[in-house]
């Protein structure tokens, strides 16, 4: 009896050390709170903006000439569309001369909206979150003031392709000398002034370099008020380094040339409560398992009976899959995992797409609305959810992704089994760079990324590779989606159960063949490692 007591206390002892062990591993870590809000500004933005204020202001008692030649190739941000007017009236004119032509948008809205008020309501709140998602602390002008003695822009200065503007910020302050003279350089435009300033001598306006000089500083530092570049060598996104130089001091600053970024706003409704079937597509990739599918598209009717539903299939005897907002896409036989998810993205056209399996089950806890607020309110592209199994344990397969400088050889590649810190404001939601395979995220940029077709059969962390450095990722472990149940006897499996685990369980020496490519060559990876 002593003896089976003693073996029993071991065996708890045993397993009471596991137990600690296990919550050793896998408890959460205690993790910074960091806010990923959408911000209006901040107040080293506005100290920045009232110094390049007051530095125009310097000088100002001198005069200047306006330049018109120049003045005129300024953005003035007031854009108008004019038509040509026709000159010539002759048959087939328009084919010999042909003539611009205006559309004025905004009466084209007046004539076919019901509520245009509210459409330009509704676009203008759509651009400002646009521009405070895409603005970061590299897009601000930021003047290094004169210590060397040359005072220039260090960032913040962009021009676009074959374009006209002045460089802010540009000032000498140093001891009087007979003469002040200044040099500008560029390799991609050429400088030329908006207006002249007496007493200042200017050789090489127009070209790539440029002189300044004067016996008065003051005039000297005002005419450099109204210098400007011009980009010469037409390119969409570029950077032009320019040397500025004074005597023995010289100093150098890019100015970013390049397209405005065109914002891609989507007209989802009223600015109140969410509405998802405006806002959300949902999109999936099925492969003989209609009957798994089944279940999904019941699921999802159950709590979104009007939510658009995207189906890539490339079975070889596709059936159809009909219903209400159901798009069935037929792809050719067995193309693959990620062609089809490339092919359900493509035609979404609302403003986030969300990511299922086909074997996944809406429940109560699959809470669209929870994953479109934290898309709406932060700067995030991309979140993704929980997935339950039947045994009730819910996964957020959530990754740490980071990528070391290795050399000539290659780089190596980090991936673990964590995330980076918690979102302030919404409990159970971390920022990481991988996530399960159930997420929602921006339209627009799941497109950006894309799938690598040649993933046919398995993948998920390329996705999030190709990712790494353009979307901003989150995990919110409390909207949840069940997977149906994969347990099932062998001989109870169906014939058509059999053909999907050959198909998608096969591990070809081919396949490995290809993942190994994929890491070693598109990424130049020499190395992985993960836990």
């Amino acid at each position: 009896m002593r003896g089976a007591t003693k073996k029993s206390f071991g065996l708890v002892l045993a397993s009471g050390l596991l137990l600690c062990a296990f919550w050793h591993t896998w408890r959460p870590r205690s993790s910074s709170r960091v806010s990923i809000w959408q911000k209006q500004g901040s107040a080293i933005k506005k100290l920045l903006e009232e110094k390049s204020q007051d530095s125009s202001k310097d000088y100002g008692d001198i005069p200047y000439h306006v330049k018109e030649e120049v003045a005129r190739r300024l953005d003035q941000n007031t854009c108008v569309c004019e038509a040509d007017k026709e000159t010539v009236h002759l048959p087939f004119s328009h084919l010999l001369f042909p003539r611009v032509w205006a559309h004025d948008l905004h009466q084209a809205l007046l004539d076919i909206d019901p509520d245009p008020d509210g459409t330009e309501r509704h676009r203008a709140q759509q651009y400002n979150d646009f521009q405070i998602r895409t603005y970061t602390s590299a897009d601000m002008l930021i003047v290094a003031e004169a210590n060397s003695p040359l005072q220039y822009p260090t960032q913040g200065v962009e021009v676009r392709p074959l374009k006209t503007v002045i460089i802010p910020g540009l000032g000498v302050k140093e001891k009087p000398r007979s003469r002040h003279v200044v040099n500008l350089t560029a390799t991609q435009g050429t400088f030329d002034v908006a207006a002249t300033v007496d007493r200042v001598s200017i050789t090489g306006a127009g070209e790539m370099s440029m002189a300044l000089s004067s016996t008065h500083l003051s005039s000297l530092n005002r005419q450099l008020q109204f210098v400007t570049y011009t980009n010469t060598i037409f390119h969409p996104r570029t950077a032009d380094t320019v040397q500025f130089a004074s005597g023995e001091h010289q100093s150098f600053f890019t100015i970013k040339v390049g397209h405005r970024a065109i914002p891609k706003l989507y007209k989802s409704g009223s600015s109140g409560d969410y509405n998802i079937s405006a806002l959300v597509t949902i999109a999936t990739k099925t492969f003989l398992r209609y009957d798994k599918l089944q279940d999904l598209i019941d699921s999802i009717r159950q709590y979104y009976p009007t939510v658009t539903i995207v189906i890539a299939d490339d079975n070889e005897h596709p059936k159809p899959v009909t219903g209400p907002h159901i798009e069935h896409y037929i792809m050719p036989f067995g193309k693959g995992w990620f062609a089809g998810r490339n092919l359900a993205v493509s035609q979404v056209s609302t403003k986030y797409v969300l990511w299922v399996d086909d074997d996944f089950i809406f429940t109560a806890s699959t809470k669209l609305e929870k994953m479109v607020d934290i898309l709406e309110r932060t700067r995030l592209d991309l979140v993704g959810g929980a997935v339950r199994e039947v045994t009730g344990y819910s996964a957020t397969f959530r990754h740490t992704i980071s990528v070391e400088e290795g050399g000539e050889e290659g780089d190596c590649l980090h991936m673990r089994q964590d995330y980076h810190h918690d979102i302030e404001g919404f409990p159970n939601c971390v920022v990481a760079d991988a996530v399960i395979n159930f997420f929602m995220a921006r339209t627009d940029k799941v497109r950006h990324v894309g799938f690598d077709p040649r993933l046919a059969r398995r993948g998920h962390l390329e996705f999030f590779i190709d990712a790494l450095g353009i979307m901003h990722i989150g995990s919110c472990s409390d909207v949840i989606i069940d997977h149906a149940s994969k347990i099932k006897l062998p001989w109870g499996k169906t014939e058509t159960e059999k053909n999907y685990e050959r198909f998608r369980y096969s591990s070809s020496g081919q396949e490995r063949n290809l993942h190994t490519e994929l890491f070693y060559f598109k990424y130049r990876f020499k190395c992985m490692t993960s836990n």
